[in-house]
């Protein structure tokens, strides 16, 4: 019987073999994610986002491995999605998150993205809109995560936002987050709270 443990043998250090080599193919061909995360962590954001981009670029000329390794190809998109929002490039967030993984939170960086456009806009007609988009997208992300404390939280502050200015809907901008917190009535006193 030595000849069966020896094939044995010959067959752990085949799969051993195998297994070592495809977890450095794995971490070679991963590597723009790392140098990503290196960059992150430095605060070189342009840089960060170059190599995130790079690594979706990879992860999309080979649908297998987008499969295969779909947390990883979540996360670059995902971050890619968090540094234009960070950056305030909510055109290229949107436009980004209508192709992007359901692992990357689309709605709810979309979502974001119309409830940051919203205070940027002059007019309460097309700040409206905006927050009703915000609105819609949220809920989405809700959906998609309902056990997101952050998600549900942003969601009822737009719900809330979007209701009051439609009870109010000339209400300039700069005043729009005061329809959540009413400021007290000239010459009242303030309820004090404690708890």
């Amino acid at each position: 019987m030595p000849s069966a443990s020896r094939l044995v043998s010959a067959i752990a250090a085949i799969a051993l073999f195998a297994a070592g080599a495809a977890a450095l193919a794995c971490a070679r061909w991963t590597r723009p994610l790392a140098d990503a995360d290196e960059a992150a962590a430095r605060g070189d954001w342009d840089r960060a986002r170059a190599s995130y981009a790079a690594a979706e670029a990879r992860f999309d000329r080979l649908p297998a491995a987008r499969r295969l390794l779909a947390r990883d190809y979540a996360r670059a998109v995902a971050t890619q999605l968090w540094l234009d929002y960070r950056q305030q490039r909510f055109d290229e967030l949107i436009e980004k998150a209508q192709r992007a993984p359901a692992g990357a939170a689309p709605h709810f960086w979309t979502g974001l993205a119309f409830f940051a456009k919203s205070q940027g806009e002059g007019k309460p007609d097309d700040q409206s809109g905006w927050l009703m988009r915000a609105e819609e997208e949220l809920r989405l992300a809700v959906e998609a995560a309902p056990a997101d404390w952050d998600t549900k939280y942003d969601f009822e502050l737009v719900t809330r936002l979007a209701a009051a200015l439609r009870k109010q809907p000339r209400t300039p901008p700069d005043q729009l987050m005061q329809l959540l917190r009413p400021q007290p009535r000239a010459g009242t006193r303030p309820v004090r709270r404690v708890g």
